[in-house]
């Protein structure tokens, strides 16, 4: 058997075959990985490394479906890259022409002036203000009973109150409700525990009231969250006038939002006219509350009821209390009742007087209207004062005070 020879030209000839045909079977597998143009931010794939086809460029049928591309778009080259595959800056200075081209435009030049920071902040401040302002709503219903002669409101609930205890994120909800404009009839419901839904069902008639009367009157809602150790808070206030709301066919059922409630429109909270006198002889502090002017509004029911209450302090401590009568609806009342206080030691250095000014409110808790303090750590018209009772004892100084918030 003879043996096989091959020549060198053939071998050469071979193995360039084979290198030919690795290299045309890698040229059409697709690479597994991609570049990603950092500065641009979009992703390059490249389908064939070998040929110079360049990036960015989409085949015929996929250009029809898509947008033109602009005249400055991604071009680039791999024959143009150096040898560890980076390609060569062309723009050392500044930002590529290009790059504000292929960034999209979001708005126009008139949209632009249009949607400004100050829209948008606004927007949202809005939105936060609407959200602020949901206290929930308020079921109720009214009645007239004609051979009673008397009114009948039942409040039956509430839904989607504030939670106003931070801690247990809930509270503990009641209402008090006031027919204007005279506010003789004053009621409200039991308090309700841990509940942002309180379910109170409960009826008040009252009797006495005309039919005919009814058009002209209002009803007041104030929604309270009690607390046991300070004064209760305020959720919000409801108010329905009754005119235009015919009774004749039997009961209504009703329902109302919540709103804030309005207090105090006022820019102050009034004054107070006080007099003193010192008697270092006896050792007494006569005190007359004189009258009190510009009393703001209590809330929308109207007019406050006002009545102060004196408070003798020394060292911090209360020694003594007093109050005047309450003067009814009525923003200058005139009070003149006379105090007489005895003081435990010589002296007013340790000694102060507290005034409050409160609205009455039967049946519940009174509210401060406003707060002045007299003594000698006191500021303004309040330390002045003190200090000219001190120089001229046995004499009636009578001063005006703003009243502050308490």
């Amino acid at each position: 058997m003879a043996p096989i020879t091959t020549s060198r030209e053939e071998f050469v000839s071979l193995f360039a075959w084979i290198c030919c045909q690795r290299k045309s079977s890698k040229s059409n597998k697709t690479p597994p990985y991609k570049f990603v143009h950092v500065l641009k931010g979009v992703d390059i794939y490249p389908e064939n490394l070998n040929s110079k086809k360049k990036f960015g460029a989409d085949d015929k049928n996929e250009v029809k479906n898509k947008p033109a591309v602009p005249k400055n778009s991604l071009h680039l080259d791999l024959e143009k890259r150096d040898l560890n595959g980076n390609f060569p800056k062309t723009n050392k200075a500044g930002s590529p022409p290009d790059l504000e081209n292929v960034t999209p435009k979001l708005f126009s030049e008139g949209e632009k002036d249009a949607v400004s920071p100050d829209s948008l902040k606004s927007s949202t401040s809005l939105s936060s203000e609407e959200k602020q302002e949901k206290l929930g709503t308020l079921f109720f219903s009214l009645e007239y009973n004609f051979e009673k002669k008397a009114f009948v409101v039942n409040i039956k609930e509430a839904r989607g109150l504030p939670a106003m205890d931070e801690q247990s994120m809930t509270s503990d909800p009641y209402i008090k409700m006031t027919i204007l404009p005279e506010k003789k009839h004053k009621v409200k419901t039991r308090v309700l525990r841990k509940t942002l839904d309180p379910a109170f069902d409960e009826t008040f008639t009252f009797y006495g009231i005309p039919y005919t009367q009814i058009q002209e009157l209002a009803l007041h809602f104030t929604i309270l969250s009690f607390d046991r150790f300070s004064r209760d808070d305020i959720i919000g206030e409801v108010l329905i006038p009754l005119a235009g709301i015919e009774l004749s066919d039997g009961k209504m059922l009703m329902n109302r939002e919540i709103i804030k409630r309005n207090v105090r429109k006022s820019s102050g909270r009034g004054e107070l006219l006080i007099s003193l006198c010192y008697q270092s002889t006896t050792n007494t502090l006569t005190v007359v509350v004189l009258k009190a002017r510009h009393l703001p509004k209590s809330d929308v029911s109207g007019l406050s009821d006002p009545y102060v209450k004196v408070n003798l302090y020394h060292a911090k401590k209360r020694i003594s209390k007093k109050k005047t009568h309450v003067k009814k609806c009525t923003p200058n009342a005139v009070f003149n009742e006379l105090f007489v206080f005895d003081i435990p030691c010589e002296g007013l250095e340790e000694i102060s007087v507290e005034f409050l000014v409160l609205d009455s409110e039967r049946g519940s808790r009174n509210e401060v209207i406003g707060q002045l303090v007299l003594g000698a750590a006191a500021e303004g018209t309040g330390g002045e004062h003190w200090k000219e009772i001190c120089d001229y004892p046995r004499r009636q100084i009578a001063k005006w005070h703003m009243l502050c918030d308490g």
